[in-house]
């Protein structure tokens, strides 16, 4: 299975793993926290809940052997971001009970994920996520998500623009063609979805019909 490529809170939580073993062997809770978080972003992604869900709870149950707030913070940021990328803009409520005891730089990335990040907090979110989350119209963060190189946190700034209803068309196209890019089925139906949508409130039946019929493969059963 390939590896996930995580520069959002999953970047942090692996920096945080690394430097509580610097120069020493990893202990095999970090390992398997670190690769069940992999493993977990990747079912979501696909579409494979059952999946999704045990790797989840690995990743969370090996880290609260810690205590750390900090990282199981993590974790359920991690968890949530990925369904700000799919689209899925519930409240992220594994997070909810650890806010209060949570660091600055983990709650600032809970307000952006909710959309309501306030302009000061930009300079603590992670790196991927400051050029789009500071732009200052919504033009200029359709320009910089391109620059976005890891395609789960372009995905993950793109959902926040969605959420926060600055999601340009170029947006929605771009999120499209990364989810399609990486064959990560739940992302990418979700977008189709709102071009769908949106070509159904322009008026552009043909297109509206095109995009749907895309879907529709997409959701096809394999043989």
């Amino acid at each position: 299975m390939m590896k996930l490529s995580l520069t959002t809170t999953a970047s942090l939580l692996a920096a945080i793993l690394l430097a509580a073993c610097a120069g020493n062997p990893a202990p095999g809770w970090q390992m398997d926290a670190s690769n069940a978080l992999d493993r977990a972003n990747i079912a979501w992604l696909e579409g494979r809940d059952r999946v999704a869900q045990q790797e989840y709870a690995l990743a969370r149950s090996e880290v609260a052997r810690t205590g750390k707030i900090e990282m199981i913070a993590r974790v359920e940021l991690t968890r949530c971001a990925a369904q700000v990328a799919s689209l899925v803009l519930e409240e992220c409520a594994g997070f909810a009970p650890l806010r209060q005891d949570a660091e600055a730089a983990e709650r600032a990335y809970a307000d952006y994920l909710d959309g309501r990040l306030q302009p000061q907090d930009v300079a603590l979110l992670p790196a991927a996520q400051r050029g789009v989350a500071g732009a200052s119209s919504d033009s200029a963060a359709a320009a910089a998500l391109p620059a976005v190189a890891d395609p789960f946190s372009r995905l993950i700034a793109a959902g926040v623009l969605f959420r926060s209803n600055r999601a340009t068309p170029a947006v929605i196209q771009n999120a499209v063609d990364t989810a399609s890019a990486q064959g990560w089925k739940r992302p990418l139906l979700a977008w189709l979805n709102v071009q769908a949508l949106r070509a159904e409130q322009a008026g552009a039946t043909e297109e509206a019909q095109r995009v749907r019929r895309r879907m529709a493969l997409i959701e096809a059963p394999t043989r």
